[in-house]
């Protein structure tokens, strides 16, 4: 129950980066990215938000330098369209999970072809 305005305050955060991403940052760095997980501290002054470059476009570092310029202008934003009396602080990181999928089904799919070849 303590865990209900830190989770609302997240689903808000993200759908406002979202936006903001898609129709305000204008930096090349950052490219087209999708926000796919946001969460806030319980204390509500930190945000981590998980990324992850559409398309496989631009260098992932370049992406999180560009996101992290941009960060004191987004928190900014994020705070006044909320009407947050303190915005949380951004904190950007790569979403590496979709990666460590793909490479686990990769690595299953390889031992279950070599069991039916084995047969």
């Amino acid at each position: 129950m303590a865990h209900k305005r830190p989770d609302r305050i997240a689903g808000q955060v993200h759908n406002e980066l979202s936006r903001m991403l898609r129709e305000d940052v204008s930096d090349p760095r950052i490219g087209q990215v999708s926000i796919t997980d946001v969460q806030v501290t319980p204390d509500l002054k930190r945000a981590m938000i998980r990324v992850l470059p559409l398309g496989g476009e631009g260098d992932r570092g370049q992406v999180l330098e560009g996101l992290a310029a941009a960060a004191g202008y987004l928190r900014g934003r994020v705070g006044r369209n909320l009407g947050l009396r303190h915005a949380p602080i951004l904190i950007f990181e790569l979403d590496v999970h979709l990666e460590k999928a793909v490479r686990m089904t990769d690595i299953l799919n390889r031992l279950v072809i070599g069991e039916g070849g084995e047969e």
